[in-house]
């Protein structure tokens, strides 16, 4: 017999990402969605929820993203089992999770120090040990332990910040939500020789960035100019 929540896993890959409108494809991470308990990354009281097609408050003013997004984003990534991705904004640490399944290291920054300590006694807790979490501003990414094959973000600033794109590898990717107010675009960046491609997959609502790249004291490349 198996857990309500584990049941309502299932159901959740059934119906909101095996079978959304955009398809999620990849068996691997279809797999690792059906995995990774996303009730143990949101507060007790919303656990009945958790499985939902809805973003959840966890505090601080900020969300856990709702499952297909975050299935969306991994799997534009396309990561490999040998890869290191830098996560910017670790909020719940659920997204850090899921693609810890599926690489090698993960260094995942929250600005938020409380939910930063949160998010790694939960990993901690869970069995994680590919995860490296610090409490900092993310625009800054983590230089000395750069480059990474990926770069995913989860938090929305107005422009992409410059030291994520020179921390991605050569042929890596970075998958981030572009734009100010309520509604950004998903833009998916690729680094090719040095030079950036990039184009829109899907319109979102996250959070914004904070920080030094939500003061607009950043002055990085702007999605649009590759």
């Amino acid at each position: 017999m198996k857990f309500p929540l584990a049941a309502e896993r299932e159901r959740m890959v059934r119906e909101q990402i095996a079978r959304s409108n955009h398809g999620i494809i990849s068996d691997r991470v279809i797999a690792v969605m059906n995995r990774v308990p996303r009730h143990e990354f949101v507060p007790e009281d919303l656990r009945d929820h958790a499985y939902k097609a809805i973003p959840l408050q966890i505090g601080y003013g900020q969300t856990i993203s709702q499952p297909f997004v975050v299935a969306f984003m991994t799997e534009k990534l396309e990561l490999k089992p040998a890869d290191r991705v830098l996560e910017i904004g670790t909020g719940s640490g659920y997204q850090a999770a899921v693609l810890a399944e599926l690489v090698a290291e993960v260094y995942t920054i929250e600005i938020i120090e409380p939910l930063a300590q949160r998010a790694q006694a939960d990993l901690r807790r869970l069995g994680y040990t590919n995860i490296h979490v610090r409490a900092a501003d993310g625009c800054r990414g983590w230089p000395e332990v750069a480059p990474f094959d990926a770069v995913i973000v989860t938090c929305a600033p107005e422009h992409v910040p410059q030291p994520l794109v020179d921390q991605l590898k050569d042929n890596g990717q970075m998958i981030i939500p572009v734009g100010g107010g309520e509604v950004q675009n998903l833009v998916l960046l690729q680094k090719q020789n040095g030079k950036l491609e990039q184009r829109v997959v899907l319109p979102v609502r996250f959070v914004p960035m904070t920080g030094e790249a939500g003061s607009g004291t950043n002055a990085p490349w702007r999605a649009g100019d590759a």
